[in-house]
């Protein structure tokens, strides 16, 4: 398992990120060789959400997971493809969306590396 420190300009807080190419939850044993998923805490800024235009979500669904994530964390992270270092996010609508109305910087998500070709397959 990796730690990192990251440091981002004044707008963010400085904060750990545990990798784990297993998709294995942070301290569980993990074989970067793999090209397997890895858990990453990502800032939200850094995700874009192409289908957030098209979609509406369910508000009080939102907020149930807003009062469990101030209470017991963030349970199952997002998924996210990585494309020549762009992070772009599919699923987990509602608890993007509760992350941010929680003014919270970052959330853990499940990244795997994608092409362009599987962007444009999730586009469509």
């Amino acid at each position: 398992m990796a730690n990192f420190l990251l440091r981002f300009p004044t707008t963010f807080r400085s904060f750990s990120a545990s990798a784990s190419s297993n998709g294995s939850p942070p301290g569980s044993r993990s074989n970067p060789e793999s090209g397997g998923p890895m858990i990453v805490e990502l800032p939200l800024d850094k995700i874009k959400r192409p289908l957030m235009r098209t979609r509406t979500n369910d508000a009080t669904k939102v907020k149930e997971l807003m009062d469990s994530i101030q209470e017991i964390g963030l349970q199952v992270p997002i998924d996210v493809i990585e494309v020549d270092g762009a992070y772009y996010g599919f699923s987990g609508c509602h608890r993007y969306e509760a992350h941010q109305r929680l003014g919270l910087p970052t959330i853990r998500c499940k990244v795997r590396r994608g092409t362009k070709e599987t962007l444009r397959h999730h586009l469509r």
